[in-house]
């Protein structure tokens, strides 16, 4: 069983980059389900047919489906929300106001992947490939299995220190119900989802990229926080690259056949500038490649020739990369972040921070990395080198001034 998430930034070519694989593994005999949990569904126009909220056969061994959130928010906290809701309008609020109080942050978030952790469990599909929302949402997704937790034990303390007065109006409102019995069996079902999602044997995360810096800082910033939270990533996949650019998959773009157009001429130099970075900055995963066509990749013939571009004669479902683009490891007081970088000298290795980015230089080579908060809070102090992994030290802040680059 595999489940592929593409993420990244709006318009960037998730859905069909998203659609492309699942046509590909439906093709190599995988029973296939790709899903959209992106709220502004496009998987129904890539595919060029009609989509709901149930799977829908496309082709054989390939289902789509678009999940309808409002849905399956009902169907998983419907009936807790009432019983919330229901207590707080006995405290004084407004229906409406209750009504929206009465869903914990994030809920919309844990039922999309309650539902495609269900659909995965359910043994009718080999393969499920997520068609994610825009980076932002996604991250917010993927980070739920954390914070949902940490509020429901919130509102787990809430339930002994104030709801033993409201016992008796819980059991006048729903003697059959047992309102945290509920709330216990959506945590199991969180917990159960994010052993699955952090497994490098069945979940693979995929960044979508164009070559642009904003949506380069973008997907930066995902590969960042996926590494925090453990989520395996895999690949990148960089789409809609200008004809006669090439690179030698090491850092270097180049403009092999310039455009005789001015314009065009200079958006080639733009994307060879940010395909080198793409290449440095997202070391060591593989990334996938993808021409921008002169034609929409709309409908399963276009998807079938986007595929093979992708993928080649691969297997979508396969294991890209196993390992970790970047890690943070705790030493007493101090945070340490590891990144496996090409081979380099440790005397060549110069650091400089600027808010949350740090600059990452080793001879020629520049690598930019955007930092989670808590690392942008402090300042690094030292950096070694060894077995392929650059290791630097971010100490805890004095309690006076603070620390510098040596």
């Amino acid at each position: 069983m595999r489940i592929l998430l593409y993420l990244g930034k709006g318009g960037v070519g998730k859905t069909t980059t998203a659609a492309a694989s699942a046509l590909r593994c439906a093709e190599l005999g995988y029973r296939t389900l790709v899903v959209s949990t992106d709220i502004a569904h496009s998987l129904a126009d890539s595919l060029d047919i009609s989509l709901g909220a149930r799977p829908v056969e496309v082709v054989s061994n390939l289902y789509a489906q678009e999940i309808n959130v409002l849905e399956e928010v009902r169907t998983h906290w419907g009936q807790i929300q009432g019983y919330v809701g229901n207590l707080l309008r006995k405290q004084g609020m407004s229906k409406a106001v209750a009504e929206e109080m009465a869903i914990l942050p994030g809920m919309e978030e844990v039922v999309s992947l309650l539902h495609i952790h269900k659909q995965a469990q359910s043994g009718e599909f080999d393969c499920v490939i997520v068609d994610a929302a825009p980076t932002g949402e996604t991250m917010r997704l993927l980070t739920m299995p954390e914070s949902f937790q940490w509020y429901v034990g919130r509102l787990r303390g809430w339930k002994d220190a104030t709801l033993k007065l409201a016992g008796s109006l819980f059991s006048r409102m729903a003697p059959e119900k047992d309102l945290f019995a509920g709330l216990n069996n959506l945590v199991e079902g969180v917990k159960e989802l994010q052993k699955v999602l952090i497994d490098p044997a069945v979940t693979s995360c995929r960044v979508v990229l164009n070559p642009e810096k904003m949506v380069l800082k973008e997907g930066a910033r995902a590969i960042t926080y996926l590494s925090l939270f453990g989520y395996p990533v895999d690949a990148a996949v960089v789409n809609r690259i200008l004809p006669g650019i090439t690179s030698d998959g090491h850092g270097a773009a180049q403009i092999t056949t310039p455009s005789s157009d001015s314009y065009l001429r200079r958006l080639q130099e733009i994307q060879a500038r940010y395909l080198g970075e793409i290449e440095r900055d997202f070391y060591p995963l593989p990334i996938l490649r993808s021409p921008w066509y002169d034609q929409e990749m709309v409908g399963l013939e276009r998807l079938r020739q986007l595929a093979s571009t992708l993928f080649a004669d691969r297997d979508p479902s396969q294991i890209f990369f196993r390992g970790q683009t970047q890690s943070i490891v705790e030493e007493g007081n101090d945070f340490v972040l590891r990144l496996p970088l090409p081979q380099v000298e440790l005397e060549k290795v110069k650091l400089t921070k600027h808010g949350d980015e740090l600059f990452i230089y080793l001879g020629n080579f520049k690598r930019e990395l955007l930092l989670p908060s808590v690392l942008a809070q402090r300042e690094a102090n030292s950096a070694t080198f060894a077995d392929g992994v650059l290791s630097i030290r971010f100490p805890q802040p004095a309690s006076t001034g603070r620390a510098a680059f040596p």
